[in-house]
């Protein structure tokens, strides 16, 4: 699995010089830190080119035999699920997003990514794939950009390269963040049934566990 975390304030423009130093495992970004997982972990989950659809998968770390989602491992709305907490970001494209507006209507999927992390960009095809085949039957798909002020003018070029049709919201101030993923690991996925609960996170990006992340989401759009 490859998974970044931040453990610092996030990368900037100069993100490329990730790639030379990841040999230590610890990177020094415009004073932040990211640790990766080796591309050795996990040879498919490459950055695409062009819009490629990924063969990796969104999934959190998990022993064999357990869930790739928590915490509802029957696809069922849980009552044991927190409610997820309301937000309004702006939208890439113009005007805002408010999450309590769509609550209760869709199945919705939110994806914190950033320009900088090479998992995150070989997951969003994929992502894409799942929302233009479930948009009619509710799911909305939702792209968070983690990235901070030194990298939000690439949100725009990157998008338009991978031709991704989902919203993208803009989170530059760290807002949403912090209240669904405060470890700022990316990608990092928390999926909301109809009910307005949150049934499932995922972490990362691999090859193991797209076939679970379909599944999920095919399980909370056909439930009562």
């Amino acid at each position: 699995m490859r998974v970044w975390r931040a453990t610092g304030p996030r990368p900037g423009k100069r993100a490329a010089v990730l790639s030379a130093l990841c040999a230590a495992l610890a990177l020094a970004c415009g004073g932040g830190q990211v640790t990766p997982a080796t591309a050795a972990d996990d040879p498919a989950a490459g950055k695409p080119e062009g819009g490629q659809t990924g063969t990796g998968q969104i999934g959190a770390e998990q022993k064999d035999g357990e869930t790739a989602l928590s915490p509802d491992a029957t696809g069922a709305e849980s009552t044991a699920g927190a409610s997820a907490p309301d937000f309004e970001l702006d939208r890439l494209d113009g005007g805002s997003f408010r999450l309590s507006e769509r609550l209760g209507k869709d199945v919705i999927l939110l994806d914190f990514w950033a320009t900088y992390c090479e998992p995150c960009l070989a997951a969003m095809p994929h992502l894409d794939d799942l929302y233009r085949a479930h948009k009619a039957q509710g799911l909305l798909v939702v792209g968070i950009s983690i990235d901070g002020p030194e990298s939000s003018g690439e949100v725009q070029s990157t998008i338009q390269r991978l031709g991704v049709g989902f919203p993208i919201l803009l989170d530059s101030e760290s807002r949403v963040v912090a209240q669904y993923n405060p470890k700022v690991t990316a990608p990092y996925s928390v999926l909301i049934g109809r009910t307005g609960r949150v049934i499932g996170k995922q972490e990362g990006y691999t090859s193991a566990k797209a076939d679970a992340l379909q599944q999920k989401i095919e399980q909370a759009l056909t439930a009562k």
